[in-house]
Parts: C-alpha cells; structure tokens; sequence
C-alpha cells in the first residue's frame, strides 16, 4: 500500500499563497493559490472574501485592498453625474463576476473621496485603473480614460496585466 503523506506535510507542500484583504472587517487572509474558487472565507470574521460584486473604494479601506493584498486590482474612478460612467457600470459589474477571485474589482465614487481621487490624479470620468497589489505596497499597472464595450474591456484587462 502505497503511503500517503502526512496532513503537515502536504499543508507545507501547498506554499503558494495569495494575501487578500477582507472586504468586510479588512483583515488580511493568506489563501493557498489552489483553493481561491473555493469561496474563501475570512479566517477573522467568517464572511465571504469574495463578493461578487466591485466593492466601493474609500479612504478607509484603500490600504487593506490596494496596499496590503497581492491580487490585481481593476480600479474604476467614476461620479454619479457622469453619464459614460453609468453606461459602463454593468459593464464592469459583468466582469467582476466573470472574473472575480483573479481580480479584485473596486468603485472609486470621485465625488465621495475627492482626496482618494486627487491621490490617483483622476482628472476625466470613467477613468480605470488596473493595480498590482503585493505585501509590501502595491503600484498601478495600466490606465485607461473613458467607457468601453466588454470586449474592449477584457482585451484592456489582458494588455494591461500581460496576459495578451
């Protein structure tokens, strides 16, 4: 009979992690690479680390999300008054969905954080950001002004992380 290895060790074997942040308490979670379709869930309050839908972006939680994690993250900076930014809306929510535990899909309200949208120098509407987290900070990847289509979208996202 063939022997199978301990429960430790195959615990070891499995090192390849991803830090994420909770989207609920902010607490940062290592999730091994192999279980992140698995719906993780937070080792501190038990919740989902995964919604589904692009989480809102503030102040108080940009560090956990952007600083602290090492999953890409899609920034969309919008405002309530602009109309391409409505358009494409459901655009990025369908991609969220579709893509979401690969990327983290975040909502930048510019009107709400004006000093969160000075800080990534939004200066037109919708602008997108695409964000490579990792342990020690993270740093922005691509940027893109402007709505677009899925397709175009996908194609942007692929460019921007390398994966075209």
């Amino acid at each position: 009979m063939p022997h199978r290895p301990s429960d430790a060790t195959l615990r070891a074997m499995d090192t390849e992690t991803t830090q994420l942040a909770c989207p609920h308490c902010l607490s940062i979670n290592r999730v091994p690479d192999a279980r992140m379709g698995d719906d993780p869930k937070c080792g501190r309050c038990g919740h989902g680390l995964f919604t589904g839908m692009p989480l809102p972006l503030t102040a108080k939680n940009a560090e956990a999300l952007l600083l602290k994690s090492e999953q890409p993250v899609i920034i969309d900076a919008w405002a309530g008054w602009c109309g391409p930014c409505r358009s494409f809306a459901p655009v990025f929510a369908a991609a969220c969905q579709r893509l979401e535990p690969q990327f983290r899909f975040v909502k930048l309200d510019t009107e709400a954080e004006p000093q969160l949208a000075s800080q990534f120098r939004i200066q037109s509407l919708p602008t997108l950001i695409a964000w490579q987290g990792s342990r020690d900070g993270g740093h922005e990847v691509a940027r893109s002004t402007g709505a677009m289509p899925m397709p175009a979208f996908m194609q942007w996202l692929a460019t921007s992380y390398g994966l075209a």
